[in-house]
């Protein structure tokens, strides 16, 4: 039982929006949809949901072809990036409205109603209308009425990206305990790479209308099937350092060499790419083994609790990512430390040869 995409394409004018997707989501499962804006996340799920129609492939929900068929006659909810409700409808009345619209008892509408209000913290409020809410409890009264409805396929487009921070962390706690609980396939898309590990369940990666990889979040997270998966599942990006193998060490250049050492040690003579995440770029010893270099401070860009400290020696270009607010100025020289065993490695072609083993 579930949702099957079989080789989604769909180009609107001159733009491809969707190339070759195929896809099997299963009944019970948790789906994180990764990519940057415009990898064809929304989509995606305008097709799912039957808001529009591949140019070629189809949709099976439960093996039977609903490619042609509307989204009113699918057992389908979606939550859109910009909240939307009924102004003139209370809360209750807007939860309850799709309900209504399929005909349910007004008793079975009274209790579900109830009981989604009650899940999202929205019980005292049902007498308010949509303008006397905030922001975050408008959105909650959107991802309400979809909830409410208790459907197979619940597809959430960004819902949280129009919240302020705290927002966010209290509302994807909440939907995380909400997934858990429904037997429906959940899709959820995002840009941010930290908000689909925190969702978990399994991601599929795209960039530019192509899926990169699918399976369980931290799985994909920790080994990427190549430069491309790194790069969209690292915030910020991972840093890449063209790399060279010659007489047991790989050197990474003038500022850089580093030793063959933990999984590193069966790499032959040749040209690769290392890897590393910004959050394993330091500006402190913390190994023995440890390979340094002293680059100039480009940018000192704070994000939040972190800083992302952008460093340039000759052609290595590195962002470290640190805790705290690091007033660090650019122009000044600063140290980095990195331990070999937290490097990935990647061939000529930009697949995955070795991943690290260890993350302490």
């Amino acid at each position: 039982m579930g949702l099957r995409l079989t080789d989604i394409s769909r180009t609107v004018g001159q733009e491809m929006h969707l190339a070759d997707v195929n896809l099997e989501l299963k009944t019970g499962s948790r789906y994180i949809i990764l990519g940057r804006t415009l990898a064809g996340k929304t989509s995606l799920l305008r097709i799912m949901a039957g808001l529009d129609r591949p140019g070629t492939g189809k949709v099976l929900a439960d093996d039977k072809d609903v490619t042609g068929v509307s989204v009113r006659k699918r057992d389908v909810a979606m939550v859109y990036q910009q909240f939307i409700n009924y102004p003139s409808l209370t809360i209750y009345k807007n939860i309850a409205s799709p309900l209504k619209i399929a005909g349910v008892s007004r008793a079975e509408v009274d209790r579900r109603v109830r009981e989604v209000a009650r899940t999202l913290q929205l019980d005292p409020l049902l007498d308010r209308l949509p303008a006397e809410l905030s922001g975050g409890q408008q959105q909650r009264t959107a991802i309400a009425r979809a909830l409410v409805k208790e459907s197979h396929l619940l597809l959430l487009d960004e819902p949280l990206v129009n919240l302020d921070y705290k927002l966010r962390e209290e509302l994807r706690e909440e939907l995380q305990h909400i997934f858990m609980e429904r037997e429906s396939i959940v899709v959820y898309t995002t840009t941010e790479p930290t908000e689909a590990l925190m969702m978990g369940g399994n991601v599929v990666v795209m960039d530019q209308g192509r899926i990169l990889q699918i399976g369980k979040t931290t799985e994909v997270f920790n080994h990427p099937r190549n430069m491309k998966v790194a790069e969209v599942f690292s915030d910020p990006p991972m840093n890449f350092i063209p790399a060279r193998i010659v007489d047991g060490q790989a050197r990474l250049s003038a500022c850089m060499q580093a030793p063959l050492v933990g999984g590193l040690q069966g790499l032959t003579p040749g040209e690769y790419t290392f890897g590393v995440r910004a959050s394993r770029v330091f500006l402190n010893q913390r190994h023995e083994s440890d390979i340094s270099l002293c680059g100039e401070v480009a940018l000192s860009e704070i994000n939040g609790s972190e800083t992302f400290i952008h460093v340039g020696c000759g052609r290595i270009k590195l962002v470290a990512q640190e805790d705290g607010i690091h007033g660090i100025k650019g122009g000044s020289n600063l140290p980095l430390f990195i331990n070999p065993e937290d490097f990935y490695v990647f061939d000529a072609n930009g697949d995955l040869l070795i991943a690290p083993t260890a993350m302490d």
